[in-house]
């Protein structure tokens, strides 16, 4: 078995810290503004950013420790969120993300950016969806869960292109 390095077990750590992250905002807060008058339950954002960084885990730790952390992560996400959301949580989160993964992996050959951007786009409708209608019944929040998980998914990998601008740079200096 390959251990990850430092930076992989240190984004592995990440992800699976948006899941409670995201179940706490949600049982503590309740919704949230996103922006354009929409509003969303409060673990959005969190759940915006465990998208993006299962991505970048996939890359500094491999499929398999990824598949490990989104089974480590729906469990966290059913222990840990309020009753009334910990089934729907933990279902959303499972489906969600095994679909971005699903999405991501043959992606990843037309470069990080572009898998990103698609499977996160998967990831976050299903994730969206599911939640919403388990959770509340409801798609009410549906136009805030997408936008506020749009907006990690975006400032993520304007991040990313920004560092990889620079890399290359510094490297043809």
């Amino acid at each position: 078995m390959n251990v990850p390095a430092p930076a992989g077990i240190a984004t592995l750590v990440a992800y699976v810290a948006t899941i409670p992250a995201a179940n706490l905002a949600v049982t503590h807060f309740g919704a949230a503004p996103v922006g354009f008058g929409y509003a969303a339950p409060a673990g959005v954002y969190m759940v915006g950013l465990a998208l993006v960084l299962r991505d970048l885990a996939r890359e500094s730790a491999g499929r398999g420790a990824v598949l490990a952390a989104i089974a480590l992560g729906t469990i966290l996400s059913y222990f840990l969120a309020d009753p009334a959301l910990a089934g729907a949580s933990a279902a959303a989160f499972a489906v969600a993300e095994t679909m971005d993964f699903v999405v991501y992996e043959p992606l990843r050959k037309r470069g990080l950016l572009i898998a990103m951007l698609v499977s996160n786009a998967v990831g976050l409708f299903a994730d969206s969806l599911l939640f919403l209608k388990l959770a509340f019944g409801s798609f009410e929040y549906l136009p805030g869960q997408i936008l506020g998980k749009a907006w990690m998914t975006f400032a993520a990998i304007a991040v990313l292109a920004l560092l990889r601008r620079r890399k290359q740079a510094s490297a043809s200096a």
